[in-house]
Parts: C-alpha cells; structure tokens; sequence
C-alpha cells in the first residue's frame, strides 16, 4: 500500500501529461517550415518564369543552329525545300527577333576597296532586323560574287552582331583591251573596271589573252629593272606572245619559246651597250642566234634598213 496517500498517483499523472504536452510542442515544431526552407520556396518561386525564359530562348537558339548547319547550299533555280527553310528561317527570325534578338551592329573587316553600297546589298540585312532571319551561307556567297573580294566570312556574334571579313584581291596590273581598261589580279581576274585611274602606276598589258599571260612575264621583268625601267606596256600578239613598247616609242620583240632569256639578253645589251635608250623602231628577238635593229627614220621608206646583229657565242 502506497504510503503517499495517493501522491505517487498523482505524480505519473502529471508526468504523463508533461511528455504528451512535450509531443504536441515536438510535433508543431517539425510541421512548421525552417526559415530556409521559406526562403528556398520563395526562390524557386522567383525563378520559374525565367527558367523558363532562358529554356524559350535557348530552344530557338538550338533550332537557330540546327537551321544553319542543315541548310542546304543555295540553288539559284529554287526549289520547294529551299523555300520552306526560308519560311522556317523567316518565322524563327520573327519569333527570336520578338524577344529582343535583333541586328544591333555589322562590323566589317578587311574591307579597303569592295565599294560599300554593294557590299550592303549582298550582305542583305541591316540593324534591327531580326537575327536569325537569314543565311550566313547565302550571305557569304552572295558577297564572294562581288568582284575585288577573293573570299568572305559571315558570323552570328550573340547576342546582335554580324562580323564580315573579307578578303580583297589585289591589283595586280591594268589591263587594255578594245579601249577598254580594267584591273587584273595575279590570276587574271577582272577585279575592277572603276576608277582605274587610282592604280595608274601598275604596269600596263594590252590585247586579247594578256591577263592570262601577265603574271609570268612581268615577274621576269622585275628580275631586270634596268629593263623594267623602259616599259610603259606589254602587248600581246595573237595570244602568243609579247611585244614590249618603251618609253622612247621603240618595240622589243619576244620570242614565243622562252621569252624570260630573251629579256634577261635585252638587260645584257642594255648593261653593255646602252640599247634601249637608242632611237630605234623595234629590237627584234624572236630569233635565238640573233637580233635584228631597225632605226628609225624620219622619212618612212618603202624599205626601212634593217640591221641584223648575230648574237656572238
């Protein structure tokens, strides 16, 4: 028999009562959120819509490249799969171009004589217009038919420039032909037919198949500048071979087989005997074993003298 008087009971009464009122508390505790699980929600919550902004943006980026490496080359006559890439590639523009992705600088480099209207015009695009609302590829091809550019670039810098590189052909000589004067490059290629004039110290080729032809003769010509020094003009003949016309009006004649050893020949005489300053109407060298003269004479004959100089061996 408890010697309390029923105090013992009492006690597990209020220590039961104690530990339900400590499980309760416990229990309120673990259903309420710490501070950094708020904050965390209230982060997430913040972020969603531009997660989902930026996974918009990315998906037409992707799809952007995927329209630029599957492009197929352009085909001038047009076709039906050409023109739904660029109804695609109009679309995908206008949607990109609606969130704010718009030309916002063309950068060119390399450009020294391309003329800037027409390089604009084959470039096609301009500031505020969309993006991704055309072909880099058919913008490239478009500027390589432009007469001075050799070859072009054409890149998409995110998030709105166009970088244009170009590579210009060089002049190389002018060339005559029916009246007409035009620029060449080494290869031969019409470069310019527009302001020539700026390029008047290039040497000058004349006739029918002279661009093909020019390279080889006038960088023999720089190996003798003594002779270089006298020619205003390289004519060609027949497409054959060359006729160099001096300063003083007289014609050197080369021969059509191995005309670099007849000029290094003409830069011996020179050297030697001073021939190209001499009054002469043409130096004759199509013949390996000799030259032949012809002076000039104030009254033209009906049979100019001609001298004939065996080359000495």
């Amino acid at each position: 028999m408890p010697m309390d008087g029923g105090a013992g009971n009492m006690s597990r009464v209020t220590r039961t009562r104690e530990r339900r009122a400590s499980s309760s508390k416990d229990r309120r505790m673990q259903d309420r959120p710490a501070r950094m699980t708020i904050l965390l929600r209230r982060q997430r919550r913040l972020l969603r819509p531009l997660g989902w902004g930026v996974l918009g943006i990315s998906a037409v980026v992707g799809i952007g490249m995927l329209l630029h490496i599957a492009a197929p080359q352009p085909n001038i006559n047009g076709n039906g799969a050409s023109a739904t890439l660029a109804s695609l590639r109009k679309m995908l523009g206008d949607h990109t171009a609606a969130l704010g992705m718009r030309i916002q600088d063309i950068v060119i480099e390399g450009r020294s004589n391309t003329p800037e209207p027409l390089l604009n015009a084959a470039l096609g695009v301009r500031k505020g217009d969309p993006l991704l609302g055309f072909s880099v590829a058919e913008a490239r091809q478009r500027i390589e038919t432009l007469s001075w550019v050799e070859n072009a670039s054409v890149e998409r810098r995110l998030p709105g420039t166009i970088v244009v590189k170009l590579t210009e052909r060089r002049p190389f000589a002018i060339w005559q032909n029916q009246g007409k004067f035009v620029l060449i490059d080494r290869d031969g290629q019409v470069v310019a037919d527009q302001d020539v004039a700026t390029f008047r110290t290039l040497p000058l080729v004349v006739g029918a198949g002279a661009p093909a032809a020019a390279t080889t003769l006038l960088d023999a010509l720089k190996t003798e500048p003594e002779v270089k020094a006298h020619v205003i003009a390289a004519v060609r003949v027949n497409e054959r071979r060359w006729n160099l016309r001096l300063q003083n009006g007289t014609d050197v004649l080369l021969p059509e087989d191995h005309p670099l050893e007849a000029i290094r020949r003409l830069a011996a005489l020179q050297k030697e005997h001073e021939l190209l300053d001499r009054p002469l109407q043409s130096v004759d060298l199509r013949l390996p074993d000799r030259m032949v003269l012809r002076p000039r004479s104030e009254a033209i004959t009906e049979k100019p003298a001609i001298r004939t100089v065996r080359r000495q061996t």
